[in-house]
């Protein structure tokens, strides 16, 4: 054999072993960032209020998507339903009372149609036909338990006489429930911003948490395998600062990675 031959061979045998080797090493560095649990999840906001929520999402290690008003069109319910690792209801104007049996209050602000319709599909969808983590803020803890069956106080300071609009009180938690653990306390302080809270509890759902008046602060599912939390004030306005308000997104998001 020629000794340019024999060089052409050596050649050729050193580049099938690098090329075997890179692609190996390529295979070990891509099932590595693949191992369940580790990857950031999709978690959508839906009719995104404010860009707080965007942050808490992106600063607890999610990955925010934001959800256009799409109305009561159901099959691009059923794609998010499919793609999403999580669901975060935010907070808004009111749910229409005839959703839940009764007339409007005087004090009602409706939802807009478009938004109403898109919402009433997207969190009935969600909780009816996935078991993944769904975490409710304001009107989206309203929404859930609506969702179930609940009703609504429809005006907290007519019908009980008390002011949760932008206010600041404690809530008191039951310390079994997974709030408390997620918190690491049963009693916080919160911002309040709203007239409206839970009723009648929807089914499927419990009370974890209540104001000194009573009004119930907190919902939560009654499947200790799902997480599904609805809250009446607003931690991501409380974020980066609130340490303990920052666990609860935290755990949604490692929810949302894991579930």
């Amino acid at each position: 054999m020629k000794p340019e031959q024999r060089r052409l061979l050596i050649f050729i045998a050193l580049s099938i072993v690098t090329s075997a080797v890179g692609f190996l090493i390529g295979r070990s560095t891509l099932s590595s960032r693949q191992v369940p649990g580790k990857r950031a999840p999709l978690i959508g906001i839906a009719s995104l209020t404010g860009e707080a929520y965007v942050r808490a999402i992106r600063d607890s290690g999610g990955i925010p998507v934001v959800l256009p008003n799409t109305g009561g069109d159901t099959a691009h319910v059923l794609a998010y339903l499919d793609r999403l690792d999580g669901l975060l209801m935010p907070g808004g104007a009111d749910i229409p009372p005839s959703e839940y049996g009764e007339e409007p209050h005087e004090t009602v602000e409706l939802l807009d149609d478009d938004r109403f319709q898109f919402e009433k599909v997207l969190v009935r969808e969600w909780i009816d036909k996935t078991p993944k983590p769904l975490l409710g803020i304001c009107l989206g803890s309203q929404w859930i338990n609506v969702a179930t069956g609940g009703t609504l106080i429809q005006d907290i300071p007519s019908e009980r006489g008390a002011n949760h609009r932008d206010s600041e009180h404690p809530v008191t938690l039951e310390p079994d429930s997974r709030l408390a653990r997620i918190l690491g306390s049963d009693e916080v302080v919160v911002n309040s911003f709203h007239h409206q809270a839970a009723d009648a509890i929807g089914e499927g759902l419990k009370a974890v948490a209540k104001s000194p008046e009573g009004i119930v602060e907190a919902t939560e599912t009654t499947d200790p395998d799902r997480f599904l939390i609805g809250v009446q004030w607003h931690p991501e306005k409380r974020m980066p600062g609130d340490a303990v308000q920052a666990k609860l997104f935290k755990a949604f998001v490692e929810a949302c990675a894991t579930d």
